[in-house]
């Protein structure tokens, strides 16, 4: 045997060696593994499901039927199509009617067929169009100021922007009622969150004084809309505050724009304000723009590090086509047709005015797109919902955890396309429904009397 020859045969016994020292081995960690007790986690087990499933229960107890999920063919207006039938709709966001408007829908569709259903890339890295800019060069203008950064989703816009911008030694002070995608970028950005009771500027005030020197930077946040109850703040009051003790301003404007002012330009045109005076305005794109995301508006240097740093936009997927192709024509429509955004205001007014009349609960509503009726607990606002959807009334309840349990309600969603006969038969109905319904007597009661 050559020595070549028994170099190889050396090498064959060490690899040999090496291979029965590792089945060795893995036979060694097969032993000392714990045998499997499942195959895959049953979420059943979570205690947050069993809950769920245990109200679920008491749903079905008292025969109240879920409103929610319940699928709707064709477009959301001031009517909709349920299981084929037709009820008046006071559950969309559809405020100036411009969902289905046929200049939304050219434009939806001219842009679709030019550039497809995806731009299949993140904007910073292939996903531009020029689409994007044009129409963040609309939602600037309708907001008064320099620039806006348009994302995906309305929730992450809020979520991602204060989640970048903000951080530990940082305080983000937020009204009591703002939406949870607020509170869940405070909660990404380390930053200590402290809520002042809800509209209460004096204890916003009193909470600056106390706390302001103890932080770096200061946001508050408020809306300009209140999603649950309709109300607003007196901006006017906030903007000083913010001023008097270094803070930037925040306004998410999701329910508010296209709703406030004359001419449909927020809130800050509704108290006659420099909207450059704030720092940062958020908005949606689902509501008065007919489309789906999110934008920031402000400053440009702002907006520019924003586009090149905030995780939410960098790391996304650009917006479609065919969405901002419809947000264009629709912010073009609001600036075009300002007696929309008069006809909303007249039915909002109608609205709490009859509700008003009729004894309804409309807690703070100042009338506008939002308008809420107080029912009281969650069990008591689903089955109200449910006898009005019998009625051919779609309007959605607003249940524990969304609200406390004591203010569970109705809410109802006004649009400049509902008639006065819809909002009064709206109103009658509820009335009549709810003192129909009390008479039956409380969730407790009734959940007794269907255990019997």
């Amino acid at each position: 045997m050559g020595a070549d020859d028994r170099a190889k045969l050396m090498d064959s016994l060490k690899a040999t060696r090496r291979s029965a020292r590792g089945r060795k081995a893995d036979a060694t960690v097969s032993q000392k593994a714990p045998a499997p007790k499942r195959k895959v986690f049953d979420f059943r087990e979570l205690p947050q499901i069993k809950q769920l499933q245990m109200h679920r229960a008491a749903a079905d107890m008292m025969g109240i039927e879920n409103p929610f999920f319940r699928p709707h063919d064709g477009l959301a207006a001031g009517t909709s199509i349920i299981g084929g039938s037709n009820y008046d709709n006071f559950a969309s966001y559809n405020y100036l009617g411009l969902n289905g408007h046929p200049e939304v829908n050219a434009a939806a569709k001219s842009a679709l067929e030019k550039f497809g259903t995806s731009v299949s890339a993140s904007r910073i890295v292939a996903g531009e169009r020029p689409f994007h800019a044009e129409l963040e060069a609309v939602l600037a203008r309708v907001h008064g100021v320099e620039s806006s950064i348009v994302m995906v989703s309305g929730h992450a816009t809020n979520v991602t922007t204060i989640g970048h911008l903000m951080q530990k030694g940082d305080l983000v002070l937020t009204d009591s009622f703002v939406h949870n995608s607020i509170a869940e970028g405070v909660r990404l950005s380390g930053a200590t969150r402290m809520n002042f009771p809800h509209d209460d500027l004096d204890a916003l005030e009193k909470m600056l004084s106390d706390q302001r020197h103890k932080f770096d930077k200061v946001l508050i946040a408020v809306e300009g809309l209140y999603s649950m109850d309709g109300d607003f703040p007196d901006l006017k009051r906030v903007v000083k505050l913010k001023q008097a003790y270094d803070c930037w301003l925040m306004v998410d404007e999701a329910h508010s724009i296209g709703v406030l002012g004359k001419s449909g330009k927020g809130i800050a045109e509704h108290f006659d304000i420099d909207p450059t005076e704030v720092e940062i305005w958020m908005g949606t794109l689902s509501k008065t723009f007919s489309s789906c995301g999110g934008y920031i508006a402000g400053s440009k240097v702002l907006c520019d590090y924003l586009r090149v740093s905030a995780p939410g936009f960098v790391f996304s997927v650009g917006l479609s086509a065919a969405l901002a192709g419809a947000a264009i024509a629709s912010a073009e429509l609001l600036e075009r047709e300002p007696e929309r955004v008069e006809k909303l205001q007249q039915n909002g007014s109608l609205f709490l005015k009859l509700a008003r009349e009729a004894g309804l609960n409309t807690g703070p509503s100042a009338g506008y797109a939002v308008i809420p009726v107080i029912v009281g607990d969650s069990a008591g606002a689903a089955t109200l919902s449910n006898r009005l959807l019998a009625k051919g009334i779609n309007a959605l309840p607003i249940i524990f955890p969304a609200v406390p349990e004591k203010s569970a309600r109705i809410r109802f969603f006004i649009t400049s396309e509902h008639t006065e006969d819809q909002i009064a038969r709206a109103v009658s109905t509820t009335a009549a429904e709810l003192d129909a319904m009390r008479a039956d007597g409380t969730a407790v009661d009734r959940l007794i009397k269907a255990a019997r």
